[in-house]
């Protein structure tokens, strides 16, 4: 499955728009991330138990998009965007959202 964040894919033409696809999931920082995130936050620098939570999270809204984009007969998606947001402060829960048209495309003749 070819993924783009432009609207369109060099020497592809789209043939059907299917809608769109997403990918969403809410993850909070293990207690070890925590307890690492929080000591790091303390002394100032790169949280890397974060980053890595946040990646995982990326990576896991994303492939749910492209489960989306194939459920609906797509061979790609254009227009692919990341979103993300606070669910809830108390526990660091994060919200990420992946996002973009299902389309399918052929090569051009």
């Amino acid at each position: 499955m070819q993924i783009t964040t432009t609207f369109t894919i060099e020497g592809f033409r789209i043939t059907e728009y299917k809608g769109i696809v997403r990918g969403i999931t809410v993850r909070a920082p293990t207690i070890s991330q925590g307890i690492v995130g929080g000591l790091k936050s303390i002394i100032g620098g790169r949280i890397g138990a974060y980053t890595e939570m946040c990646e995982q999270a990326r990576q896991q809204a994303y492939e749910t998009m492209i489960d989306h984009a194939r459920q609906m007969g797509a061979n790609a998606i254009v227009g692919m965007r990341y979103d993300a947001a606070e669910v809830a402060s108390r526990s660091s829960a994060t919200e990420v959202l992946c996002y973009g048209t299902a389309v399918v495309i052929a090569p051009l003749v």
